[in-house]
């Protein structure tokens, strides 16, 4: 029962560990678009 317990925990917190890193990427990727965009115009 407790492995069970253990094992949806893990999993969980695997899962919100891996769309954390994943949203972080993407507001990188927007900072950087915006910068380059900027370039361009001046």
């Amino acid at each position: 029962m407790i492995r069970k317990i253990l094992l949806a925990a893990g999993i969980a917190a695997f899962s919100l560990a891996a769309t954390a890193c994943n949203t972080v990427k993407g507001v990188g990727e927007d900072i950087e678009s915006v910068g380059e965009a900027g370039d361009e115009v001046v």
